[in-house]
C-alpha cells in the first residue's frame, strides 16, 4: 500500500444548501448561517487513500469546528442532505463522524506508547505510517502566509504546534483494513494520526468522506497527495525550497508565476 496511487479527489457535486464548491470541485465555502455545511468526496475512498483538507477561512461568533469522517450512503442516493453531519447524517446509520476540537483529538489505545516517542517519529520520519499504510508528511502540514517571519511559523508548524482548529491547520480522515475484513476510521490531524476514533466499519462497502464546514469553520480546500513517486512539479518546488533562506525571496528568482506561487504557499 506504500506505492499505491489515487487519483485527484474533489467534492461530490451533492452537498448542504449553505455549502458553495469552486469551479475545481477542490473548495468548499458556507455562505450563510452555520449549518447545512455538508460536503462529501465525488467517490468512496479506497483503503489507506487520505480525504485532506486545510481550513481555508474562520468565521467569528459561532460555537463548534470542523467534523470530519466516513459514510456508507452513496451521497447521489440521499433523499435530502442532512442540516448536520452530527446529528442528521448520523442519524442515518453506517456513518462515522469525528469533531474536531482545539485540543483534545487523541484517541488513547490500550498500552499506546508516550508522547515522546511519537514526537521523535513525527520529527524524523518523512512518511506518516497507519498500520500498513505509508503517507508521505509532505502535504500533511500546513504553511503559514509568507512574510518576515513565515520561515520562524512554518517551523513551528512542522513540530505541531499549530491548533487542530486554526487556519492552514490540515485535518484528514482514511480507512485502513483490518485482518477481520472490517476497518478502522484514522483522523490526522498536521501530520499526525489521532489513533483510530472508529472501529468495525464495512470495509467490503464503498466509503464516502465527509467533511462538514460547521459553525466557525467557513471554507476548507482539499490538499492533493502523491503516495508513490513525486511528480516533477513537486521535484522542482523541492528543489527551490532547498536552496532558499525565505520564502519573500522567491519573488526575485526568474521562475514561471505558476511555480513561484506553488513555492510560496505549498
Amino acid at each position: 500500500m506504500a506505492g499505491e496511487g489515487h487519483p485527484p479527489t474533489r467534492f461530490h457535486r451533492i452537498h448542504g444548501a449553505n455549502i458553495c464548491l469552486d469551479p475545481s470541485g477542490t473548495r468548499a465555502t458556507r455562505v450563510d448561517s452555520f449549518a447545512h455545511g455538508l460536503c462529501f468526496s465525488h467517490q468512496p475512498l479506497a483503503p489507506g487513500q487520505i480525504f485532506l483538507v486545510e481550513i481555508e477561512e474562520k468565521e467569528l461568533g459561532w460555537c463548534g469546528h470542523l467534523r470530519v469522517g466516513l459514510t456508507a450512503h452513496d451521497p447521489g442516493n440521499l433523499e435530502a442532505v442532512p442540516e448536520y453531519s452530527l446529528p442528521g447524517l448520523a442519524d442515518l446509520g453506517d456513518t462515522w463522524v469525528f469533531a474536531i476540537t482545539r485540543n483534545h483529538n487523541r484517541v488513547t489505545g490500550e498500552g499506546e506508547q508516550g508522547s515522546s516517542a511519537g514526537a521523535r517519529s513525527f520529527l524524523s520520519d518523512p512518511y506518516l505510517r497507519i498500520e500498513q499504510v505509508r503517507i508521505p508528511r509532505d502535504r500533511l502540514v500546513g504553511r503559514s502566509r509568507p512574510g518576515r517571519y513565515s520561515h520562524l511559523l512554518d517551523e513551528l508548524y512542522k513540530t505541531n504546534v499549530l491548533p487542530a482548529t486554526a487556519r492552514k491547520s490540515r485535518i484528514g480522515v482514511l480507512h485502513a483494513r483490518q485482518p477481520d475484513g472490517t476497518a478502522d476510521m484514522h483522523i490526522v490531524i498536521n501530520g499526525e494520526d489521532m489513533g483510530p476514533s472508529a472501529r468495525g466499519l464495512p470495509a467490503t462497502r464503498p466509503l464516502y468522506a465527509v467533511v462538514d464546514v460547521f459553525a466557525s469553520t467557513k471554507s476548507v480546500r482539499i490538499i492533493q497527495l502523491e503516495y508513490g513517486l513525486p511528480s516533477l512539479q513537486t521535484l522542482c518546488r523541492m528543489a527551490v525550497q532547498k536552496h532558499i533562506v525565505h520564502r519573500l525571496a522567491i519573488d526575485g528568482l526568474n521562475l514561471p508565476l505558476p511555480l513561484k506561487n506553488l513555492c510560496k504557499y505549498e
